[in-house]
């Protein structure tokens, strides 16, 4: 192993990976609960996606960690599972089938990036004040999302939305998740969003037991033996109702590219600046395998039955802990595995009021990116707001990323930068125009 993973050169030892995969695989287990729930929105069946997700986190990590000697662990991506779910197969009306299919040429278009000098040319292209508001964008829907689905914000026909019922106990367990939740985090406890989903549940099962309606419980038998596979292969009966209408195939496989894509790298970067593998450029050692591994997640997990695999940042909590190598990865990829063994458990205790805290609490994390917007700067102001606003008053955050690029164009033409915008933005810009304008060919 120390020959393997370069363990001394790196300066760390085999205790010290495994207890940093551990400790990031509780950072990311959230998601065994929450991604199932979010594509059930989308008509899937919770089950076969508990399953995809387990095999396909498992699998991507430990190839992460064998081929690239990265300390990263992936999953399903929040955000993006979002933009399957309630954008592509609820506001556009797409079935699930074809929207695996939009996520499996995603990734397919990811390989090709990764392994050609596109890559560059394609981050070069798209400010980076926008890729800040994309970001921060999402974390605002993705917390929207929770509190929708815990009752907290509610349907009002006076002013569209309200408060839910605060005496409710299914909303007020999942306030009182929030609060641990953030509590946890904000107290810097490792794994904090997993130990507040633990916490909520423990005492939504309790409330159960003591008569409370629509609680958590805890499951007949705590293993499984049975694995439901309905969502394998899915994807490829999806092509057909997928391409009906190309320009907005296209939407929806740029949507999930663009979010991938610089999820990854925005990843990446963070990990490899704390483990000191940024050279002097910027660019990362051996981040084409990385790439590699990410876009081959993406197509293993459509598949399989799950929305984009995508590197997560709570590897940083590994990294935190002394994680330096792939052998962080594998420990995480492994524990993925065998968490498929105790799905009864993890599906039965897990709920819309469980999972509220989590997907609160990671969008106030990745509204944190807000900071990295140059508010002072009419332009970035403008194409920022225009996108985080319309990711959320439109339920829609392709819709988001299509009018903040239209916005960041305007702004740029009325200060007289028009010769600045990089032609790559122009030909989007052309696109989102005529996706707007022609909603019935849609």
């Amino acid at each position: 192993m120390d020959k393997f993973f370069k363990l001394s050169e790196k300066n760390t030892n085999v205790k010290t990976e495994i207890l940093a995969g551990i400790t990031t695989f509780l950072a990311m287990a959230y998601i065994l609960g929450v991604n199932p729930s979010i594509l059930h929105d989308a008509g899937m069946d919770i089950n076969a996606v508990f399953l995809a997700t387990a095999v396909a986190s498992g699998i991507t990590s430990l190839i992460m960690g064998l081929l690239a000697n990265y300390p990263v662990a992936l999953s399903a991506g929040m955000g993006v599972n979002a933009l399957f779910a309630y954008t592509i197969c609820g506001a556009m009306g797409y079935s699930w089938q074809a929207a695996l299919a939009a996520v499996l040429i995603s990734g397919l278009i990811f390989l090709v990036i990764s392994v050609t000098g596109i890559r560059k040319k394609i981050i070069d292209a798209i400010p980076m004040q926008l890729k800040f508001a994309i970001g921060a964008g999402i974390g605002f829907f993705v917390a929207f999302v929770g509190l929708k689905n815990a009752g907290i914000i509610v349907a009002n026909e006076s002013t569209y939305v309200a408060l839910g019922n605060f005496t409710d106990p299914t909303v007020l367990l999942a306030l009182f998740g929030i609060i641990i939740t953030i509590g946890l985090v904000a107290k810097k406890v490792p794994a904090g969003v997993f130990v507040g989903m633990v916490i909520t549940a423990i005492v939504g099962i309790i409330l159960g037991a003591l008569g409370f309606k629509g609680m958590p419980s805890l499951p007949d038998h705590a293993f499984t033996s049975t694995f439901e596979m309905s969502t394998f292969g899915a994807c490829f009966g999806g092509f057909g109702e997928l391409f009906k209408s190309p320009l907005s195939a296209f939407v929806i496989i740029f949507s999930f590219l663009f979010v991938d894509f610089f999820d990854t790298a925005g990843t990446l970067i963070s990990v490899g600046n704390q483990i000191g593998i940024v050279k002097p450029d910027g660019e990362l050692i051996g981040v084409e395998k990385a790439l590699f591994t990410d876009a081959f997640g993406t197509c293993l997990g459509a598949v399989l039955g799950t929305s984009t695999i995508t590197s997560f940042v709570e590897s940083t909590s590994g990294v935190g802990v002394g994680g330096r190598s792939g052998l962080t990865a594998c420990t995480t990829g492994i524990l993925f595995l065998l968490s498929i063994f105790i799905s009864p458990i993890i599906l039965s205790a897990v709920t819309n009021a469980v999972t509220a805290p989590a997907l609160v609490v990671v969008g106030i994390m990745m509204a944190g990116q807000l900071g990295g917007i140059d508010w002072d700067n009419i332009i970035f102001t403008c194409a920022g707001f225009i996108t985080i606003i319309f990711m959320i008053l439109s339920y829609s955050i392709s819709n988001g990323i299509a009018m903040g690029f239209i916005a960041y164009t305007v702004a740029m033409c009325a200060c007289g930068k028009a010769k600045e915008i990089h032609p790559t933005v122009w030909v989007l810009l052309v696109i989102f125009v005529i996706y707007f304008a022609t909603p019935n060919f849609m």
